[in-house]
């Protein structure tokens, strides 16, 4: 049933009669979604997009209100889906059998493309491996088809998201892309979070750290894998990449070590570190450079798993997806590539508690003095070394993991 006259719709509304309720708030919410489309047309301009690609790629474009971290009127803030990197364990993450999968497919890519990655490296100081790392782990070496409308990500999460600022602009960005002809908008896909092309770039990296490597007048880091490889390069470079440092060394951290030291803040060299009693595994020499070089020391099960000293390239890696087992993943998964060998550590079998746990232990450093940073329920860095640090207060055994004695003990108010 459709109502046609203005006056008919307007009485409808009053008595709240159509199709037996009120028009449903999505409807509303659409006609306020248009009206923010039209609202970004004058920054669109400025950033060179024409009338007629606003017009082309914005006809028809609708919300989609099924993303996560959005912001709708009338319901709960969604939070960002529990990504994997905070949600599983390292052993699930770094999973033995995907890197050993993607390390082989890495080695026959390494011969593939072996003279762009060398121009590649000699350009911009990235080895190979670790690019083709990164490419492996975003989207599979190509083969993982992005789920969504890169366009409708972005314009969805400028109107309702929880970070509309930042996606107006790549929601503008996005609109750019389009009007130049790098991609065509049914190869515009993206992750929920509107990260696009084979190394995942948002619209705003693209304009940052596109390079056109094949030499073709276009960056295109969707279907160019010299074009993707060399972008992921430069975004790396841009962000601080030291030509020569490793990520980061695995060692096997002496019986006394205090793991509450396992965040960025504590930096001291390599050198130090292992006159504390920090060993590199497999008897690995390190010469007076790399010993002169600073690191953190990284305990990602805190005192269980493997023990790792983490480079100023190490965070760089984390600049690029701000996950300390993401790092491990595409860190090790570039040793891989040229190497057969596993951590020398196992992981442990340890469980990680459920996110609302660990929000609550959060909470309760945090109002104890121990913990600044976000309460996000994920048990990263600051966490663990904040649990470490409640645990020497309460005289319980210090690991720097959140487990269900140590919730236990913070609600019983030991």
């Amino acid at each position: 049933m459709a109502l046609h006259h203005g006056r008919c719709l307007a009485v409808a509304l009053a008595a709240g009669v159509l199709f037996g309720t009120a028009v449903t708030a999505a409807n509303a919410a659409d006609a306020g979604f248009a009206k923010f489309i039209e609202s970004t047309w004058p920054d669109a301009q400025k950033a060179g997009v024409s009338r007629a690609t606003f017009d082309a790629q914005t006809r028809g474009l609708e919300p989609d209100y099924k993303l996560p971290d959005l912001a709708l009127p009338g319901r709960p803030a969604t939070g960002a889906p529990s990504q994997a990197e905070f949600v599983q364990v390292p052993a699930d993450y770094v999973k033995e059998s995907s890197i050993a999968r993607l390390a082989a497919e890495g080695q026959k890519l390494m011969q593939q493309y072996r003279t762009t990655l060398a121009a590649i490296e000699k350009r911009f100081g990235v080895p190979g491996p670790v690019i083709l790392a990164i490419w492996g782990r975003e989207t599979d070496y190509g083969r993982y088809r992005l789920p969504y409308d890169t366009l409708r990500v972005v314009a969805t999460q400028a109107y309702v998201g929880r970070r509309k600022e930042q996606y107006r602009n790549e929601f503008i960005l996005a609109l750019k892309i389009l009007g130049e002809g790098d991609v065509a908008r049914k190869d515009f896909r993206s992750s929920w979070a509107g990260a696009t092309g084979l190394t995942q770039f948002l619209p705003s990296e693209f304009y940052k750290h596109g390079v056109d490597f094949d030499g073709d007048g276009h960056v295109n880091i969707w279907a160019s894998v010299p074009d993707a490889l060399a972008s992921a390069a430069q975004q790396l470079v841009n962000k601080g990449w030291q030509p020569g440092l490793r990520w980061a060394y695995e060692v096997q951290a002496p019986r006394n070590a205090d793991c509450t030291q396992g965040v960025p803040e504590i930096t001291k060299p390599i050198g130090d570190w292992l006159r504390a009693g920090f060993v590199p595994v497999r008897g690995q020499r390190l010469s007076a450079a790399e010993q002169a070089q600073p690191a953190s020391l990284l305990q990602p099960e805190g005192i269980y798993g493997p023990s790792f000293l983490t480079t100023k390239n190490y965070f760089v890696i984390k600049e690029y997806n701000f996950s300390d087992l993401y790092v491990l993943f595409v860190g090790h998964l570039s040793d891989r590539m040229t190497s057969p060998l596993p951590f020398a550590t196992k992981w442990s079998a340890s469980t990680q508690l459920r996110s609302r746990d660990v929000e609550a232990m959060q909470r309760h450093l945090t109002q104890i003095g121990l913990y600044r940073d976000k309460i996000d329920g994920k048990a990263g860095m600051q966490t663990r070394a904040a649990l470490g640090a409640f645990q020497k207060s309460a005289g319980l055994k210090v690991d720097c993991w959140p487990s269900e004695a140590v919730l236990r003990a913070m609600t019983s108010g030991r």
